[in-house]
């Protein structure tokens, strides 16, 4: 059942969101060669509760850390490690805020030193593919109106569209109704409704759709080993219309990267 929520609600869970965002450019300034994912992940969580908010990821379901971390070809869920970043490397970085009661939930794909140019243009495509779910994402529209328009957009560009993994409904819980994927067919699905609040997040890989899990029993992978990029907002119908929650506008000022997002 997809949870409505008024405007005092929305209004709560863009606070959660933008410390997500904050964290985000937070990090985004310190992810260069040499660097380790858990020294991220404690900076974060420092971050975190210094804006009176709680890490959502930290023990949920059992995951051990504050933020999901997934170099390369590991596509979401990585598990923060002491193994150094290098040039060349692309993570993507997905984080989790809990407060007054709500979840905000975010990602962004970096590029660490200088990235090979395929590589580059999958993390762009598929940042392109998030704002063209958005879009879709409005009264009157269904669910996979959103996961068509993301597909077909990457897919049209020779890139594999994760199956298994899916964006949901956010709120007082973290993963809420309904699901999102990121494929479908026009005209299938949920009806979106006022005051719904999902997290769309295309998981798009190089080459295969097709993924593996790793014995941790957390870590995602590309089954052929080729390069994942996953890109994340939250986004809530009002007046019929998408309405950003998060922002990338962190991220950016500390790349120094100049957006008309």
């Amino acid at each position: 059942m997809i949870i409505q929520k008024t405007r005092e609600e929305i209004e709560l869970m863009r606070e959660s969101a933008l410390i997500v965002s904050k964290t985000l450019g937070m990090i985004a300034g310190e992810i260069k060669p040499g660097a380790t994912t858990l020294y991220l992940d404690k900076f974060a969580e420092e971050f975190i509760r210094d804006h009176g908010a709680v890490p959502s990821f930290l023990g949920l379901y059992g995951f051990p850390n504050s933020l999901c971390m997934s170099p390369n070809a590991q596509v979401v869920h990585g598990i923060p490690n002491n193994k150094p970043l290098e040039s060349g490397d692309v993570i993507s970085v997905d984080c989790g805020a809990y407060k007054n009661g709500y979840h905000g939930d975010h990602a962004y794909s970096f590029e660490i030193g200088e990235v090979a140019s395929e590589t580059k243009k999958l993390l762009q495509v598929t940042k392109e593919s998030l704002y063209i779910g958005i879009r879709e994402c409005k009264i009157g529209n269904r669910v996979e109106d959103v996961g068509n328009a993301i597909q077909k957009y990457t897919e049209g560009h020779g890139y594999g569209v994760v199956r298994e993994l899916v964006g949901h409904g956010l709120g007082q819980k973290m993963h809420e109704d309904p699901e999102m994927p990121n494929y479908g067919k026009r005209g299938r699905g949920k009806l979106f409704i006022e005051g719904m609040v999902v997290a769309i997040e295309p998981m798009i890989n190089m080459g295969t759709k097709n993924i593996k899990q790793l014995k941790d029993g957390w870590t995602i992978l590309t089954a052929d080993g080729k390069p994942s990029a996953h890109f994340e907002h939250d986004v809530a119908l009002i007046d019929g219309r998408p309405e950003l929650l998060s922002t990338f506008a962190y991220v950016y000022e500390a790349l120094g990267i100049v957006s008309d997002e």
